[in-house]
């Protein structure tokens, strides 16, 4: 395994860290963990050199946390570094981080967490928190032992990502959603260097992308094939984005034992700047055939926005083009159905036409936002 320095810490972390929201399940139920074979998957992994994992309160229906406990038994909790996750949404009161905190030590079985994370911060969740006083609260719990550092995970726009970063001195980690297909979603790459310049440890999550990247459609496919050094395309993706220096761990959540194994005969061979000039114009070239599978051909210039009826346009085409091009439809439905999109979903559109007259690329928009909507929220 190879390793690489924690930010300004005076550790170094495995550059895969072991996720745990796609644990093996029992009969396709989010609920239901395979609890013997995951805790072989990883106690694999921890003896196989991983020595950072990852959960979360709300993984697996709030499972994944008593799961990985379990796991920690035997000595292996002393070989490794936990991250776990306070979710914001669930925080309606400064009591409440308590609360959580207290049902989380419970569920690990342990008395503290080394690493602890703002779950998914983003414009809603970021200023509650701050407002109620987390930082005091984390402060606190620092001071007493119970945590080591404090970071946060982020899915929201770049100039928010920065703000938050900038927030706050004490920061020790950072988590971000980074893959050859997201250079300029979110935080991005330049969230990646700007964390990285500050003295951030910088954790990647959906390297292939929660696993879309993995079975390339035919166009893509045939990309990857004429390569010189053949690769599966999991391995083209994670390796793409330890290639990063600035990357410190690229979380996977792998859900079965071979993917254990075959992740972490990749992060051994990985490097830092390790892949040649063509190798990289040829995730270019697999990037472009992916957005060329993209029925609606939205730049995302937001010329459209904002909306007079809220409807994030950018957004819910974005959402409909990544169901098409991953020929996935789960995450993207997910994601329109959550509450804090509610008010900003195609179904508010009262075809004003106001977004055609600036629309650059003159799409019907009011046409392809039904199209969509219809698409996002059906039953399959």
């Amino acid at each position: 395994m190879k390793y690489r320095k924690f930010g300004k810490l005076d550790w170094k972390a495995s550059v895969l860290g072991f996720g745990t929201m796609r644990l093996p399940v029992l009969n396709n139920d989010y609920g239901k963990i395979d609890e013997p074979e995951s805790i072989k998957m990883i106690r694999y992994a921890i003896d196989h050199g991983v020595n950072y994992i990852d959960s979360a309160y709300p993984y697996h229906n709030e499972k994944s946390e008593i799961v990985c406990g379990k796991a920690l038994k035997d000595g292996y909790r002393e070989k490794i570094r936990i991250a776990t996750k306070q979710p914001g949404w669930f925080i309606n009161s400064a009591a409440d981080f308590d609360k959580i905190f207290n049902e989380q030590l419970k569920r690990w079985q342990t008395d503290r967490f080394d690493f602890y994370l703002l779950h998914g911060l983003n414009k809603i969740e970021w200023p509650k928190v701050r407002d109620l006083g987390v930082f005091k609260w984390a402060e606190h719990m620092i001071a007493d032992g119970y945590i080591g550092h404090l970071g946060f995970s982020f899915h929201d726009d770049y100039d928010l990502f920065q703000e938050i970063v900038d927030s706050y001195e004490n920061w020790t980690f950072c988590q971000i959603q980074y893959n050859y297909m997201d250079e300029e979603f979110q935080a991005g790459t330049r969230g990646l260097k700007y964390a990285h310049k500050k003295g951030l440890a910088v954790i990647v999550m959906e390297p292939v992308r929660g696993g879309r990247l993995a079975k390339p459609p035919e166009k893509v496919a045939k990309i990857f094939a004429v390569a010189p050094v053949q690769r599966t395309p999991p391995e083209w993706a994670l390796r793409w984005v330890l290639n990063h220096p600035e990357v410190t761990v690229a979380l996977s959540g792998m859900s079965n034992m071979q993917q254990v194994i075959e992740d972490i005969g990749i992060a051994e061979q990985s490097g830092a700047r390790s892949l040649m000039a063509e190798e990289l114009a040829l995730v270019g070239h697999a990037r472009d055939a992916y957005l060329s599978l993209s029925p609606i051909s939205c730049t995302a210039c937001k010329y459209c926005s904002p909306c007079p009826n809220g409807v994030d346009i950018p957004h819910v085409f974005d959402l409909y083009n990544q169901a098409m091009m991953y020929n996935d439809a789960m995450a993207p439905r997910w994601d329109y159905a959550h509450p804090n999109f509610k008010e900003h979903r195609a179904d508010k559109c009262t075809k004003c036409e106001e977004c055609l007259e600036k629309c650059p690329q003159k799409l019907p928009i009011p046409e392809l936002l039904e199209k969509a909507h219809e698409f996002l929220t059906r039953k399959e």
